[in-house]
């Protein structure tokens, strides 16, 4: 029999959800807003940023909780099974259809359907999905009879969509009916603050798991590592890193981060203090690279330089990096929203 590739959801761990950073404050508040409203909503993000935990928010924040949340994860489909395995198939409708299979529309009636990587689902398929969304109807592979149901479409992907569709490779009015509501979940990178809210979190879980009775503690190298890096995989890769951590440390203090684990035996085995303390000097705002600049460029460079300097030496205390640079809490505000606002253009960019 073909194996099914969705299942019915459960809630997951609440410690991946936490976080105190404004932009991700913004993004759970967008989010309960529009958790109620019975449309499809699209969630974009990097891998790892926790799409699926924000699909999962979506649901049991609707008036749909009651009913079954299905997931459906399309880029583990081959474009000849996505279809049956949406819409179902009757016996006969094929070799090897024995006997009759409910799809993923059917089982998530009453429900949300979550499908993440949309941007993998073939184009005619894409058409019959437009169909449920405009009219709650599809029909099954091998039926002519057509099924009414009730779902509400979720759809998470890290493609450009609107790339896609200018390419002609996603529908453009399946995109437009999908996009009622377009949530970017951000991405690690932006989240300074949360980074060791998450990184305490994930330890004491690992630890509890391992059986341990104390709660384990980073020391102050070992923090300015996790704060420094970038985390490109974002959320899963900082909570592999910390449980790793965890695992491997025979003490209370966790000193050792070991960012890459497929490191060869004869390179570093960690990213220690002393990267960091390089991280820190290549922050700090000096006025190289910036002769020859025009003024306007040149001065918002400094500006940029002294608050990623001023937010590491207060650890990412806004308040605090406010003091050290000699300006109020509210001007610091706004000259840190314009930084988030140019560096997600920026990241868009490459």
């Amino acid at each position: 029999m073909t194996p099914r590739h969705y299942t019915r959801t459960t809630p997951r761990r609440t410690d991946e959800a936490l976080g105190q950073s404004e932009i991700f404050l913004e993004f759970q508040e967008r989010l309960s807003r529009v958790a109620p409203v019975n449309r499809p909503v699209l969630l974009l993000g990097e891998r790892g940023t926790g799409k699926e935990l924000a699909a999962q928010r979506l649901h049991y924040l609707s008036n749909r909780w009651q009913g079954p949340l299905i997931t459906l994860n399309c880029a583990a489909l081959s474009s000849s099974l996505i279809e049956s395995e949406l819409f179902g198939y009757e016996k006969g409708a094929f070799t090897g259809a024995v006997q009759r299979r409910a799809g993923r529309f059917e089982t998530a009636d009453g429900g949300t359907l979550l499908l993440d990587e949309i941007g993998n689902i073939p184009l005619q398929v894409q058409e019959k999905i437009l169909r449920v969304v405009e009219y709650n109807t599809f029909e099954p592979v091998g039926s002519s009879e057509s099924i009414e149901v009730d779902v509400r479409i979720i759809a998470a992907t890290n493609a450009d969509l609107k790339a896609l569709a200018n390419k002609n490779m996603f529908k453009q009015d399946l995109l437009d009916r999908l996009s009622f509501e377009v949530l970017v979940v951000p991405p690690l990178r932006q989240r300074r603050e949360d980074i060791l809210l998450l990184a305490n979190s994930f330890a004491v879980c690992m630890a509890v798991e391992l059986g341990r009775e104390q709660i384990p503690q980073f020391t102050n190298g070992a923090m300015r590592v996790l704060e420094s890096y970038s985390w490109p995989g974002n959320i899963r890769e900082l909570k592999n890193t910390v449980e790793r951590a965890v695992y491997r440390s025979d003490s209370l203090k966790i000193a050792e981060i070991v960012l890459d684990p497929f490191r060869l035996p004869d390179e570093p085995a960690t990213a220690g203090p002393a990267a960091a303390q390089s991280d820190a000097r290549q922050r700090s705002p000096s006025t190289n690279g910036l002769a020859g600049k025009p003024l306007k460029e040149a001065v918002w460079e400094l500006k940029v330089r002294m608050l990623e300097n001023a937010l590491a030496k207060a650890k990412f205390n806004q308040k605090k990096a406010a003091r050290n640079l000699g300006l109020t809490y509210h001007q610091f505000r706004g000259l840190y929203r314009q930084y988030q606002m140019i560096s997600a253009q920026r990241d868009e960019t490459h």
